[in-house]
């Protein structure tokens, strides 16, 4: 095991890692900066209203499969993971943080634009993501089944029991600051009622999963940003020192607990893939099935999850951090924890454990949707679909009271494979996409709110969707 995981380490550094660099550069010039020109655009389409589907069922809005890309992206690493990149390469990681979430951006609008692109339409709405882009777009549709299978072992099996490992530990964590004794069965009863809230969202099916992303991730950001932004205010005088620390040390000029530059910006810029999934080929599952009139809204969407995950969450823990005097080097203590302890006391460890408990269960739902997705795109059918919700749910009850440290260290390794595989394929769609953006470009130019159909774009093929008679006609763009 530690040979493979030296073995993943050399392979996010040489591999991953200048994959997702190169890939976003190229789309931050081909795009000319999409990430930046439309920001005001990603939210303007949050607020899109999808319509109705067949039978008056309503459709998957932006917002929903923003919300749903969010419950998955929201999790541990968002604490954990903004923690361990902080404790092990010193403030400076934060800078690095920030730098590839902007930049990866592009690459993130690129997938999921995609998604759009390349989706089918099932009963319920539509379904796509990265292995319906290689099947259609690329004409591989092995590649897809690839995909398919790295992402059903990667997030809804191996994630999904780190994460109700967590929970199970954040509810203990809590029962014994209550005073509440715990043993052995604590675990199981934990285990056996998050098992049974995950089933009951998880055979909702798709509109279920979405509206409880609808309502949950917004809750549990704010409740998160409040309390972040309470501990920043009562340690203001501190506020200072910390962002010349993230300056300093991001290019050398301070080490913290002997971190090298070369770990500084590795640790920034793995912690924040690991975190905001931006290349990752999950979102882009979620992006999918969302009706909108062109696939360039729901991609400059999925951006700005980029956005609101490491430069909106991932720094209000930063500044927890920072804020409250933490000590660097050991990747085992949760500074986000200690620092809440230390700027509002014992009391205030209860809310991050609601908090945690918010973000693991949200990342429950949203990986097992990630799982259903390339269920689907394997074998569509309701037996596959019913297992993999079995299969998931009973998972979800072993990881409470299990020891996770084997299957998160190969979860690791597959997740790079996960992103090479996906940005092997956005790289060869890059035509596709820069095509495509410059039919809404041109759309705007003209005073439009773009609409998009299979003859907006001359020569594109493969698309399942986009019939030009059924898609609404195009509209005065209201500004």
């Amino acid at each position: 095991m530690d040979r493979l995981l030296s073995w993943n380490d050399q392979y996010w550094a040489w591999v991953v890692i200048p994959l997702i660099v190169v890939t976003s550069l190229l789309y931050l010039v081909l795009t000319r900066g999409v990430q930046f020109r439309l920001f005001g655009q990603m939210i303007k389409g949050l607020r899109e209203d999808p319509g109705e589907g067949t039978e008056g069922h309503r459709r998957v809005s932006a917002f929903q499969a923003f919300a749903i890309s969010s419950a998955a992206r929201v999790g541990t690493g968002n604490i954990v993971g903004v923690s361990t990149a902080i404790a092990v390469g010193g403030p400076g990681a934060v800078f690095w943080m920030w730098i590839m979430a902007i930049t990866v951006a592009a690459t993130a609008f690129a997938e999921s634009t995609l998604a759009q692109v390349y989706k089918e339409r099932t009963p319920e709405g539509f379904k796509g993501g990265p292995s319906y882009y290689m099947k259609h777009g690329l004409k591989a549709p092995w590649l897809g089944a690839v995909f398919a299978v790295i992402l059903i072992f990667t997030y809804p099996f191996s994630f999904n029991m780190v994460q109700a490992n967590t929970f199970t530990g954040a509810v203990s964590d809590s029962l014994d600051g209550m005073g509440v004794a715990t043993g052995g069965a604590t675990a199981w009863i934990i285990g056996i009622v998050l098992a049974a809230i995950t089933a009951a969202v998880v055979f909702g099916g798709l509109q279920r999963i979405a509206h409880f992303a609808q309502l949950a991730v917004p809750a549990m950001a704010l409740v998160y940003l409040g309390l972040g932004t309470a501990i920043v205010v009562i340690n203001a005088d501190e506020l200072p020192g910390a962002i010349a620390s993230i300056f300093n040390s991001a290019f050398g000029i301070e080490q913290f607990a002997g971190a090298a530059l070369g770990t500084v910006i590795i640790q920034g810029v793995r912690r924040g893939m690991f975190s905001n999934e931006g290349g990752m080929g999950s979102a882009p599952n979620a992006g999918a099935t969302a009706t909108v009139s062109h696939p360039v809204k729901q991609g400059l969407t999925q951006a700005f999850g980029v956005y609101f995950d490491t430069i909106f969450i991932c720094s209000i823990s930063a500044f927890i951090i920072l804020t409250t005097n933490p000590v660097y080097g050991d990747a085992n203590v949760n500074l986000v924890t200690r620092g809440v302890d230390a700027a509002l006391g014992g009391w205030a460890l209860q809310v991050m454990a609601l908090i945690l408990v918010l973000f693991t269960f949200t990342s429950v739902v949203g990986n097992y949707f990630y799982g259903e997705s390339s269920v689907r795109y394997l074998r569509d059918s309701r037996w596959t679909v019913g297992a993999l919700r079995v299969v998931v749910v009973g998972l979800v009850l072993l990881g409470s009271v299990a020891s996770l440290e084997t299957v998160w260290s190969i979860a690791d390794v597959t997740m790079g494979l996960m992103a090479t595989v996906n940005l092997v394929a956005v790289l060869g769609l890059t035509g596709v996409t820069v095509k495509v953006l410059r039919d809404y470009d041109k759309q705007r130019k003209a005073g439009l709110d773009p609409v998009f159909t299979r003859e907006s774009v001359p020569g594109l093929t493969g698309m399942q969707v986009w019939e030009p008679e059924t898609e609404p006609v195009a509209r005065a763009y209201e500004k």
